[in-house]
Parts: C-alpha cells; sequence; structure tokens
C-alpha cells in the first residue's frame, strides 16, 4: 500500500516555533512516532505532506525511504493529500494518517486495511461519549455511511451522533485524483475537506466500510501542550503496563518516563522517578534507585544503582555498585564488582575488576586496573588546556586521599600514593610514592577566643 502522512500543519494553539510534529514525546517527535507505526505495515511508498516548518521537519526525519510533498498554503486535509498524488502508485491503496496522531497501534490500521481490501473505502471511527469538535459518521436506516459532516457544519440533530471520524482513511488510489479535484470549499472553514471524498466514493460505487480501535486513545490528536502532556501521559503508562507483564518491578507505575527503548532481564526492579533515554539494557536482577537518569547504557546483571545517579553511554559489568549521586559520562566502562561511589564522575575511562572509587574523585580519561583502590578526593589532571592526556594504573594500586594525578602517567602494578601526593611522573611496579613534607608542632598554642560585644 501507499502511506502518505499529513504533517503540514502550524499548530498555532501550540505556541511555539517548533513545528507542532516535531514536539517530542517519550523524548522522540511526534511525527517519528507515526513513520515508526507506518514502516511497520511495510508499505509500498511512504509520503510525507510537509508545509509550515517545511525544512526543519524534513531534516528531522529524512531516511531512504520517507518522500516528502510540500503544501505551500493549508487548505485543508483534502489539498494536502493532493500534493501527494504524483508520489504514489495508483496500483496500491492509499493509507492516510497524521502527522499529530501518534499512538495509533499498528494493528488497528491493519484491521481497516483488512476491511477495505483492494478496492474498498474504510473509515477509522470511534464512538465517544463527548463527541464535541469532530466530525460526525452519518448513517442511513441500515446503517451504511452516508457521508461526514464537520463539526462547525453540522446541524444540531447530526451533533448528537456520538460516532466520530478519526481522519485516518484507506482509499483506492487510482479514481483519488479526480475525487480529490472535485471537491469544494464551501464550508465554514473554507477549506478542502477529505472527509467529502467519502461521499464521492460512494457515488462511485465502493463499499465503505468503518472498523474502530481497541482503545480510545489510538486516535487521540496534539494541538495544544495540554494534550501533549496528556498523550504522554498515556503512553508511558502503557510502557509501564508492558514492563509490569514483563516482570519488571516497578515502585509506581505513573513514576517512571521511558524515552527511548528499556529492555530488561528477570527481577529487575526501578524505583520512582526513573528516566531512561535512548536504548537501555538492564540485565537480570538489576536495581535502579529513585531519581536516577540513564541514557544509552548497558548495565550487568545484579548491579545496584543508588538514588540519583546520572549514567550515559557507559557499559557497566555484572554486580557493580554505583551512587548514590555518581555519574558516569560518555566512554565509562566498568568492570564487574567495581564500586563507583557518591559525587564520583567517570569519564572516557575504564574501571577494572573490582576496583573502587567510593567516593568524591574525578576520574577522565585513565584506565584503571584491578582491585584499585581510590581514595576521596582524587582527581586524574587529563587536561592541559589544549589537550587531553590519559592516565594508566596497573593492578592493585593504592592511591590515597587527595591525589592528583597529572597526566601523561603511568602507575606501576601495585604502588601505594600516600594522601595528599600530586603524581606527574611514572611510578614503577611496587613503590612508595608521596611528596617530601614538613610537618611542625609547637606545643602550648591558644586558641584566638571571639570578642564578646
Amino acid at each position: 500500500m501507499n502511506i502518505v502522512i499529513l504533517a503540514a500543519g502550524t499548530g498555532k494553539r501550540m505556541r511555539s516555533a517548533l513545528p507542532k510534529v516535531l514536539h517530542p514525546l517519550a523524548g522522540r517527535p511526534l511525527l517519528s512516532h507515526v513513520i515508526d507505526t507506518a514502516r511497520t505495515l511495510d508499505p509500498a511508498r511512504l509520503v510525507v505532506v510537509i508545509g509550515h516548518g517545511a525544512e526543519a521537519v524534513r531534516s528531522a526525519v529524512a531516511a531512504p525511504d520517507v518522500q516528502f510533498a510540500v503544501q505551500e498554503q493549508q487548505l485543508g486535509t483534502g489539498h494536502a493529500v493532493q500534493q501527494a498524488l504524483p508520489l504514489l502508485d495508483p496500483a496500491h491503496p492509499t493509507l492516510v494518517l497524521y502527522g499529530d496522531v501518534p499512538l495509533t497501534r499498528a494493528s488497528t490500521l491493519r484491521r481497516l486495511t483488512d476491511a477495505a481490501g483492494q478496492n474498498g473505502y474504510g473509515v477509522l471511527t470511534v464512538t465517544l461519549d463527548d463527541p464535541t469538535g469532530y466530525g460526525r459518521i452519518v448513517r442511513d436506516s441500515d446503517g451504511e455511511v452516508l457521508r461526514i459532516v464537520e463539526q462547525k457544519d453540522a446541524s444540531e440533530e447530526q451533533r448528537r451522533i456520538r460516532e466520530i471520524n478519526t481522519g485516518i482513511i484507506v482509499t483506492p488510489t487510482a479514481p483519488l485524483a479526480g475525487w480529490l479535484a472535485s471537491l469544494k470549499n464551501d464550508n465554514v472553514q473554507g477549506e478542502f475537506y477529505l472527509t467529502d471524498v467519502v461521499e464521492l466514493a460512494i457515488e462511485a460505487g465502493l463499499d465503505i466500510v468503518t472498523t474502530q480501535p481497541d482503545e480510545e486513545w489510538e486516535t487521540l490528536g496534539v494541538n495544544s501542550k495540554q494534550q501533549l502532556a496528556e498523550l504522554e501521559r498515556i503512553h508511558q503508562r502503557n510502557v509501564a503496563d508492558t514492563l509490569l507483564v514483563e516482570g519488571v518491578t516497578l515502585a509506581d507505575p505513573a513514576r517512571i518516563d521511558v524515552r527511548g527503548t528499556l529492555e530488561c532481564g528477570r527481577d529487575v526492579s526501578i524505583d520512582v522517578n526513573c528516566v531512561f533515554e535512548g536504548r537501555v539494557t538492564l540485565a537480570d536482577n538489576v536495581s535502579i534507585g529513585p531519581n536516577c537518569v540513564i541514557r544509552n547504557a548497558t548495565i550487568g546483571a545484579g548491579t545496584r544503582v543508588d538514588a540519583f545517579t546520572h549514567i550515559e553511554g557507559a557499559q557497566v559489568g555484572a554486580q557493580v555498585v554505583l551512587g548514590p549521586y555518581a555519574r558516569l559520562r560518555p566512554g565509562a566502562a566498568l568492570a564487574d564488582e567495581a564500586h563507583v561511589g557518591n559525587f564520583v564522575e567517570v569519564k572516557n575511562a575504564a574501571i577494572g575488576y573490582g576496583s573502587k572509587a567510593n567516593h568524591l574523585a574525578y576520574i577522565g580519561d585513565a584506565d584503571v586496573g584491578a582491585r584499585v583502590n581510590i581514595g576521596a578526593g582524587t582527581i586524574t589532571c587529563n587536561y592541559d588546556g589544549a589537550n587531553k592526556h590519559r592516565t594508566i594504573i596497573e593492578d592493585d594500586v593504592f592511591v590515597g586521599s587527595d591525589t592528583q594525578l597529572v597526566a601523561p602517567v603511568r602507575i606501576g602494578r601495585g604502588v601505594t600514593i600516600a594522601a595528599g601526593t600530586t603524581v606527574w611522573k611514572d611510578a614503577e611496579a611496587g613503590a612508595l610514592v608521596l611528596n617530601d613534607k614538613t610537618q611542625t608542632a609547637k606545643s602550648g598554642y591558644v586558641r584566638p577566643v571571639k570578642k564578646k560585644t
């Protein structure tokens, strides 16, 4: 089939310079969700109709399988589909979707296209308790569709109809050009409505079929920030329900945000207010504490991530302990049983098996071996003001508190570095490294006393 996605609208009620279809839902543009769903239907042609903010929209979703048609003036949905016609294959039916309706399931669309077949005209409808604002499905006494009437053009009797048009239709493509050319804009909006095509299809003798989605929210669109927020929560609750079905323990399903893909093994637990972005994988028995942000990371089996830890672009091994308040930046790689504690930052560094940096340290551009202890206040001085340099710490090194390792430098196996040492030369294996210091003690010293006022 052909699939046309209408994405040319201005979105005035969004009150934003960003084109409406590019506003993010779950961290990705609304339009991207629709395109992903369309791809699951394996279309022969996939055309996005763009208009307002055309170049920004094109840049955001450009892909080899996506073609673009430009609607220079927004003259209605019928006019928008007309712009896509030259890019469509007339031998296949055309499914029309909307770039601001992101949650429609592929199964719902397949049910519609299957019902319509190759030569039928299908309309996705939904029955609402309050249909205000939507076009109504007008049927005859036998239940056959006669027309679709927009809210602003409907009579009082028609406004009492609860079955509404979602806008999603499937139609034979070959006669579509003639139908669209016959549309008139003598309506309240002064637009060429795609909904008026249904009457032309009836006149042509086509079967008009309707199907409905499993869930009402599949048909909800975004016209305001309020509606965007509502759909965000619906989507996130759907994701949470899927995780629960898969056996993930969520402390509160209403307080998790997945803005990408989250893959979980068995017996994973996630506390409240955690955000997962990009592609995140949690292996078996991983525990995530509250208020963590994890982006594009893999976390090994049995690892514990304590509260307020931020992880981005990192690979974390098994049985690791992270946080609270730890930060792993891109390029961090932690081997099994490593510990990175509170207020420790790791960037572009590998930390070996069983090594520990439990508090108040910065480890950047470094290779840390196995069983290394890094004391509080230790930093790798990796930047000379122009270039980054690497620090190499071999196995079984003990780094005392408040140590500065001035890269490039290599610390040999089993070295002990005394607290408060600045290391700027390589240290051979097994050495004790310290800066010579003099300590003076004066007896009988009397502390100053605060004067009374």
